[in-house]
C-alpha cells in the first residue's frame, strides 16, 4: 500500500528552506533500490529494456561497452557519447533555481554517481560564492575516483577575456580532470548591438582567449560560439578553425535562442563536420535550448550528425523554457538505438529518478506531471482501457520499465483509479488490499467505486476500504426504521410515533412522550426493541 504525506523531503537535506514556495501537492513516496558506487559506468551491468511493436536489433544495452578512457580531444569509441552536465550552471540561470554552495556540491555527488562525464559546476567569475562552489567541487568531486577509473571532468565557464578565464582556472585546477569552457557570440545580430565588434576582431578575441586558457596549463579548452544557430556558416568554419589551430579541444554548437529545426540542426553539426579545418582532432558539442520545445530532438539530431558531447541538465532546467534534458536524451539514445548508430553513454539510469527529485527539492522549481520520464504521471495509468492492457502486459502501455530510473511503484502496473477506470483496475486493486469479491460484489461496488470518482480526482485505499466496508460488509440489520412522526412545541412534552420493521419482516408501532424530539423518539423506540437507553446534554464545549 502506497504511503502518502504531503511536502515530502526524499533524501537528506541540510538546508531545506522554508520560505521556497514549495506546493501543497500529495506525493507517493517510493522505495529507491540501492545501487553500489562501483556498478555506475558499466553498461552491462544493470538492465534495460524498451519495447518495441517489434523486437529491435541488437542494441548496446544487450552486451558489455565500458566508458572508454578519458581523452580531451578524442574518443577511442566513435559510438560512445559524453554526457556534460549544466544543471549547476545553466540550470541555475533558471529565475528562482539559485542553490547554495552545500546544495550544489550535494547535487555534484550526485551527478558522479549518475556518471555524468562532465559537470560544469558553474560561472566562477559571476561572484565569490560561485567561485567558491566550483573549487569545492573540484577538490572533493573531482577527485573522487572510482574503481573503475571513472571521475568527472569539472569545468567552469567563463568570457573571453584574461579575468573570467583565470578565474575559471584558480577554481577548477583542483580537480583531477579540469576544463575551461570559455565562449563568444558569433551571430550577426549579436555581434552588432551586444559585443559591438567587426567579425575580425571576434575572430581574434576567440584565438587569443583559446591560447591564454592553455598557457595557464589547462589541457581542456571548449569554445563554444554563442547563438550559432543564427550565425554565418563560413563564418562559423573560420571562427572555428581558428580555435582548433590555438588549442581548443572541444567546440559546442548552441542553439542559443531554440530556433533551429532538428533537420536544420543535424545539418549544422554536418556541414561544420566537413568544413571545418582540423575538425577531427576535436569534439564537436551541442547545447540546446528549449525555446520551441524542440531541444531533445535537436539533441539528438546532432547526435546522429557526428556530434559526441550532449550539454543538458536535469529535468532540462535553464534560461527561458530550458535545456535539452538529460533523461530524456539519455533514454532517447537508447531506446533509439537501433535507429541512432548504436549510440550509447556512461550513464547509471537507475540514479535518474532520485537525481531528478534532489534537483527539483534544492531549486524549488517544482515538475509538471506529465514531464517525461520523471512527472507524477509518467508511469500513471486511469484510463480504464490503458488499465486494462496494463494488467495484462506492461509492454501494451510501456514502452521503459520504470525501475530502469530508478522508480519502484507502489503498485504493479502503475494503476491510478478515478472516474475512467474500469473493473479489472478495481478488481486488481481490491485483491491487492486483500479482499476476495464475487462478480456480484465487484459489479456492486463499482457502481459506488464510481460516484465517488466523480466527487474527487483519485479514489484512495482509504476510499476501497470504506466502500467495501459499507457495501459489502454491511451487517444484516436487525431492525429498519419505517417510518417516524414527532410533534413538539412550546405547548407541553413532545409526542413521537416510530413504525420498525423487524428482520423478519414483520411491523411494529410505538408511540411514546418525551422532552424533546429526540427522546420521545428513542423511547418509542425502546418500547419496540425492549431496550433502555438514557440520553444526555453534554455541554458546548
Amino acid at each position: 500500500m502506497a504511503t502518502v504525506i504531503r511536502n515530502p523531503i526524499l533524501f537528506p537535506s541540510t538546508s531545506h528552506r522554508p520560505n521556497q514556495n514549495h506546493s501543497n501537492n500529495t506525493f507517493l513516496i517510493f522505495r529507491f533500490p540501492q545501487t553500489s558506487r562501483s556498478s555506475l559506468h558499466s553498461k552491462s551491468r544493470f538492465a534495460f529494456s524498451c519495447s518495441q511493436s517489434e523486437p529491435p536489433p541488437p542494441s548496446p544495452s544487450a552486451s558489455p561497452r565500458r566508458r572508454p578512457p578519458y581523452i580531451p580531444n578524442r574518443i577511442p569509441d566513435p559510438s560512445y557519447v559524453r554526457i556534460f552536465d549544466t544543471t549547476l550552471r545553466d540550470g541555475e540561470q533558471s529565475p528562482g533555481a539559485s542553490m547554495t554552495s552545500k546544495e550544489k556540491l550535494d547535487v555534484a555527488r550526485q551527478l558522479a554517481k549518475l556518471g555524468v562525464d562532465i559537470i560544469e559546476a558553474g560561472f566562477p567569475a559571476a561572484s565569490k560564492d560561485d567561485f567558491e562552489a566550483v573549487k569545492m567541487i573540484a577538490q572533493e568531486v573531482g577527485n573522487a575516483v572510482d574503481d573503475d577509473g571513472y571521475v568527472p571532468v569539472i569545468c567552469g565557464l567563463s568570457r573571453c577575456n584574461e579575468k573570467d578565464i583565470r578565474t575559471a582556472w584558480e577554481a577548477v585546477k583542483y580537480a583531477k580532470r579540469p576544463r575551461i569552457h570559455t565562449f563568444i557570440a558569433t551571430s550577426a545580430i549579436h555581434m552588432e548591438y551586444k559585443l559591438r565588434m567587426s567579425k575580425d576582431k571576434v575572430v581574434d578575441i576567440a584565438r587569443n582567449m583559446v591560447k591564454f586558457a592553455r598557457s595557464l596549463g589547462c589541457e581542456d579548452v571548449e569554445f563554444s560560439p554563442e547563438d550559432a544557430g543564427r550565425s554565418d556558416r563560413e563564418f562559423l568554419y573560420e571562427i572555428l578553425g581558428e580555435v582548433i589551430k590555438a588549442g581548443a579541444t572541444t567546440l559546442n554548437i548552441p542553439d542559443t535562442v531554440g530556433i533551429t529545426m532538428p533537420s536544420e540542426f543535424g545539418k549544422l553539426i554536418a556541414d561544420i563536420k566537413a568544413n571545418t579545418p582540423g575538425i577531427e582532432n576535436v569534439i564537436i558539442s551541442t547545447h540546446c535550448q528549449n525555446d520551441l520545445g524542440l531541444s531533445t530532438a535537436n539533441t539528438i539530431e546532432g547526435a546522429r550528425a557526428g556530434a559526441r558531447q550532449l550539454e543538458v541538465t536535469i529535468n532540462g532546467i535553464g534560461e527561458r523554457a530550458g535545456n535539452a534534458s538529460l533523461e530524456e536524451v539519455v533514454m532517447a539514445l537508447r531506446c533509439g538505438a537501433h535507429v541512432n548508430g548504436n549510440l550509447y553513454t556512461g550513464i547509471n539510469t537507475k540514479h535518474i529518478f532520485l537525481t531528478s527529485r534532489m534537483v527539483e527539492e534544492y531549486t524549488g522549481l517544482q515538475l509538471q506531471p506529465h514531464k517525461a520520464l520523471v512527472g507524477a504521471n509518467a508511469f500513471a495509468h486511469e484510463s480504464g482501457i490503458h488499465q486494462d492492457g496494463m494488467l495484462k502486459h506492461k509492454g501494451t502501455y510501456e514502452i521503459i520499465s520504470p525501475e530502469d530510473i530508478g522508480l519502484e511503484r507502489t503498485n504493479e502496473a502503475g494503476i491510478v483509479l478515478g472516474k475512467l477506470s474500469g473493473r479489472h483496475a478495481l478488481r486488481k486493486r481490491l485483491e491487492e488490499l486483500g479482499y476476495e469479491l464475487s462478480d456480484d460484489q465487484v459489479q456492486t461496488l463499482f457502481w459506488r467505486f464510481k460516484a465517488v470518482a466523480e466527487q474527487k480526482k483519485r479514489v484512495t485505499d482509504a476510499d476501497l476500504r470504506a466502500l467495501v466496508s459499507d457495501e459489502v460488509f454491511q451487517a444484516e440489520p436487525v431492525w429498519k426504521l419505517g417510518d417516524l412522526q414527532v410533534t413538539c412545541g412550546t405547548l407541553g412534552l413532545s409526542t413521537a410515533t416510530v413504525k420498525l420493521l423487524s428482520s423478519d419482516g414483520s411491523t411494529h408501532v410505538a408511540c411514546s412522550v418525551g422532552t424533546g424530539p429526540v427522546d420521545s423518539a428513542y423511547k418509542a423506540v425502546d418500547l419496540i426493541v425492549k431496550l433502555c437507553f438514557s440520553l444526555f446534554l453534554l455541554p458546548y464545549p
